[in-house]
């Protein structure tokens, strides 16, 4: 399976943006989909997480209440709403294919990547 991340741009703080992950070479319907980013010296961290159906989703702490993560299987897509953005959101940003249809949020748990999409966020 090949994940195309897209969306991602500069954005002044307050801001928002809508990111989307689409996948090709097989259906990902029932698997997990997830989201992480990685700043600039910083480990990756994990940002947000939806079970197969769009059900259930689960969110880091310092993006809980401004980022929204669904999905639409029929597009085979899923997409992180992010909004009231501020400049420690700056990264890129991965999205991951689960290897259960159970939302995750360590690395381990996700088997494909996508090549990332850049996010800054200017003050």
């Amino acid at each position: 399976v090949q994940l195309q991340a897209s969306g991602g741009g500069l954005v002044q703080a307050g801001g928002s943006l809508r990111l989307s992950c689409a996948a090709s070479g097989r259906t990902v319907s029932t698997y997990a989909m997830g989201w992480f980013r990685q700043a600039p010296g910083k480990e990756r961290e994990f940002v947000a997480s939806i079970n197969w159906s769009g059900g259930s989703t689960y969110y880091a702490n310092s993006v809980k209440g401004r980022f929204t993560i669904s999905r639409d299987n029929g597009k085979n897509t899923v997409y992180p709403q992010m909004n009231s953005l501020k400049p420690e959101d700056t990264a890129v940003y991965y999205c991951a294919l689960g290897r259960s249809s159970y939302y995750n949020t360590v690395s381990d748990a996700f088997g494909s990547w996508g090549s990332g999409t850049q996010v800054t966020v200017s003050s």
